[in-house]
């Protein structure tokens, strides 16, 4: 397996194992992850989902993947390129016991990651995701193969099983008339994408929907979100989507080229469900990187809000516990469990649409966002940053000049090398000031990497 990965002694971020292939990732450890999911599947003999997305990486540990699997007495199915949320629905829907992803979300190319699904449609759960990586890290032994070693086969037309299941939940969404911009981020969801705008009668432009295996992500997506609402203000559209590399999040641009986040985009169906009865609570959940307005508009229309961690597992993890249906992230994870339970970017651009009808998305009026500011400054050691004194004197000063007014989070990604500092002010320029302050601390603290 990866020497970094057996040196750090952990697998599991908050979406999955996730680092550059070659490297942290490689074939090996993909069989390893492969071998321990079936050994923590009652099934007999498990029915494991594969899917990916379009990284030139993809298909070798796709093929791991599955050789892992087979050994341990499982069977292998691939399912092709398919968005992450596809392959939870699919999970569900056909009876798998395991889906496993592989994919890097909205990394670059050169990295890539496998995170596993549950037959509900849920990321495993902690402890389970806790064996696997015990059972992966106990020894460097080579995996030993099954008394019956497994079979593989292809799904076919998988991604029609996910576009039939998106058509139903969105039967009544009329887009004649409608037209869409889509940033399909050169990845998973650069064919289903276009295709379930079009079905629903759409007018579709798509960009970045030609995938080379290098290209994922690279200058276009949710995290290039500047490309669309460049284009967005060029062209005569209705609304823009943007999706990351595996179509789990997505961001909206409206036509004067505006960007609408997680926070706007949960206002927008929060305040839709519940004016037809359908959001239980009512509450919805979110996380602390969550706007001040958000909380504002919610608190004027009746609605709890309960805020958790960073990492739509931890806002899943809080809709279960209360019953409720409607959360989501700042960066564009938004769960709906009337449809899935995990951030579905396609789904989300449908609901935003079906909840506006006739309104225009630059009409759209659900909240007013306090300035914010976000920057992810890239360090050697996230944890000698968090654990400084100095930075951690320095935020509750910033706290303190900002009570009642804004505030301030800093916190280190659950994914990459980066401690990500917001300010939330009421003056965009003071948000500015003061985050360049934290900025230059955690930059002093340790060596960029």
């Amino acid at each position: 397996m990866g020497a970094d990965a057996v040196k750090s002694r952990r697998l599991f971020g908050t979406d999955g194992v996730r680092g550059r292939a070659g490297e942290y990732l490689t074939a090996d450890l993909a069989l390893r992850l492969g071998h321990a999911a079936v050994g923590v599947t009652p099934s007999s003999p498990p029915q494991v989902l594969i899917v990916r997305d379009t990284r030139e990486s993809g298909q070798m540990f796709e093929a791991a993947l599955a050789a892992g699997i087979t050994a341990a007495g499982g069977d292998a199915v691939f399912g092709g390129v398919l968005p992450t949320p596809g392959a939870a629905v699919l999970a569900r829907r056909l009876g798998f016991d395991i889906a496993a992803v592989v994919s890097a979300s909205h990394n670059p190319y050169h990295d890539n990651g496998i995170k596993f699904f549950g037959p509900d449609g849920t990321k495993l759960d902690d402890e389970t995701e806790a064996r696997i990586e015990q059972a992966v890290l106990s020894t460097e032994e080579p995996a030993t193969m099954a008394e019956r070693a497994g079979r593989t086969r292809a799904l076919r037309g998988a991604a029609d099983d996910y576009l039939r299941e998106l058509e139903l939940r969105f039967k009544d969404l009329d887009l004649s008339g409608k037209r869409i911009l889509l940033d399909c981020a050169n990845g998973a969801a650069y064919r289903v994408g276009p295709e379930i705008f079009r079905r629903l009668g759409a007018e579709v432009d798509p960009f970045a929907d030609e995938p080379d295996g290098r290209n994922i992500n690279a200058g276009c997506g949710s995290t290039h979100i500047e490309v669309l609402s460049n284009a967005m203000k060029r062209g005569a559209y209705d609304a823009g989507f943007a999706f990351d590399g595996d179509a789990d999040r997505v961001l909206s641009v409206d036509r004067n080229g505006d960007v609408i986040d997680g926070d706007e985009i949960i206002a927008i169906a929060a305040l839709h469900l519940h004016a037809r009865g359908d959001l239980p609570g009512p509450g919805v959940a979110v996380t602390v990187m969550t706007n001040f307005g958000f909380h504002t508009a919610m608190r004027a229309v009746g609605i709890e809000v309960a805020t958790t961690s960073v990492g739509d597992r931890y806002v899943l993890e809080e809709l279960r516990a209360r019953g409720w249906a409607l959360g989501g992230e700042q960066s564009g994870h938004v769960i709906e469990m009337g449809f899935n339970a995990t951030g579905d970017g396609t789904a989300t651009a449908l609901l935003t649409l079906e909840a506006l009808g006739p309104r225009d998305l630059a009409d759209r009026g659900a909240m007013e966002k306090l300035p914010q500011t976000l920057v992810n400054v890239r360090v050697g050691d996230r944890d000698a940053v968090m654990a400084s004194g100095d930075l951690a004197a320095a935020i509750e000063r910033e706290n303190e000049a900002l009570a009642g007014r804004g505030r301030v989070l800093v916190r280190p990604s659950g994914t990459e090398p980066v401690v990500r500092v917001m300010v939330e002010a009421p003056d965009a320029d003071e948000a500015d000031e003061v985050t360049a302050r934290l900025v230059a601390l955690v930059e002093n603290v340790t060596a960029p990497a």
